[in-house]
């Protein structure tokens, strides 16, 4: 098994701007990799917030010793319930690392790739929930194609779908492998160097979690958490998430809308919320390299504005 490689950690960690005595979230803390360089860079005072969905990552968490950290085992979608639980009414920054971990790839019986033979779970939650096997016998083979078009943007998601039926109508499919072989046979052409299941896996995986819903609930209860001056920073690894935070920063950093012709003066329009903070941040030629599992990840920063 490999062990987690944090993506993109001295630029995340960097952008949050930590301030010794401040008060941080790291909304999925995983393995703890950004959590450990933010806690680096507080002092006595300081206090850091981490929360996960998956309860190995809580377990690995509530092994910290540290005094300054509290740890929940929630969705970042009820990130105000959990501040609140914390005993906190704002915070200097929030981070949020989209996606799978390492150690959820990498266990087989999580489900979540094809690489390794293991039980179509996908749930990154595995305490509630419906697992990927579970969806794939109870869906219509409409909602299968809708699935796999939305969120895996694949182009042959009529014929996987059909596959999935008319495989299941002859027994469960229930493994990853299983599910890999009927979508490599549906799936007549691909890209180079990817797998036919590539697409259908991060479909599925993305609808069990309610990721992109998960990730648009829990955007504005950011700000709202946000004290002036306070970082968000959001690391995503694909296309639909990545769009969702690039469209919610921008809009947020513009004035409010109000209607056509209002005889206002510029000083009198609704004042953004935040501002955006450089470009978006991808990583080197040399952390690919030293983890190809980073090579899709984009770095989005923002920052609470003084209202």
């Amino acid at each position: 098994m490999r062990s987690h490689q944090t993506v993109l950690l001295e630029e995340a960690v960097e952008a949050l701007r930590v301030k010794a005595d401040g008060t941080y979230v790291d909304g999925t803390f995983g393995r703890g990799g950004h959590s450990l360089a933010i806690l680096a860079k507080l002092s006595r005072a300081g206090r850091l917030i981490v929360l996960d969905r998956d309860p190995m990552a809580v377990a690995v968490a509530k092994e910290m010793t540290d005094p300054r950290v509290t740890a929940f085992h929630a969705h970042f979608s009820t990130l105000r319930e959990v501040i609140r639980r914390a005993g906190v009414r704002y915070v200097d920054g929030v981070l949020l690392d989209l996606g799978v971990s390492s150690p959820q790839l990498d266990q087989a019986d999580r489900g979540f790739s094809f690489r390794a033979d293991g039980p179509l779970d996908m749930r990154m939650d595995t305490s509630q929930g419906q697992t990927a096997a579970q969806w794939l016998e109870q869906s219509s083979e409409k909602d299968i194609v809708e699935v796999i078009r939305r969120y895996g943007e694949e182009r042959f998601a009529k014929q996987i779908a059909r596959a999935i039926v008319a495989a299941r109508s002859r027994g469960p499919v229930h493994s990853t492998r299983q599910l890999a072989e009927i979508v490599a046979k549906a799936v007549r052409t691909r890209e180079p160097r990817q797998d036919p299941a590539t697409r259908t896996f991060q479909a599925l995986r993305i609808h069990v979690n309610q990721e992109l819903e998960e990730l648009a609930v829990m955007l504005p209860q950011s700000l709202e958490a946000l004290n002036d001056g306070g970082r968000l920073v959001v690391i995503s690894f694909h296309s639909l998430e990545d769009r969702i935070v690039k469209q919610f920063m921008r809009t947020h950093s513009r004035p409010g809308a109000l209607p056509a012709r209002l005889p206002l003066r510029a000083s009198q329009l609704p004042k953004p919320r935040i501002r955006l903070i450089g470009k978006p941040v991808f990583p080197s030629d040399a952390e690919i390299v030293r983890n190809p599992r980073a090579r899709s990840a984009v770095m989005r920063v923002a920052e609470r504005l003084v209202t």
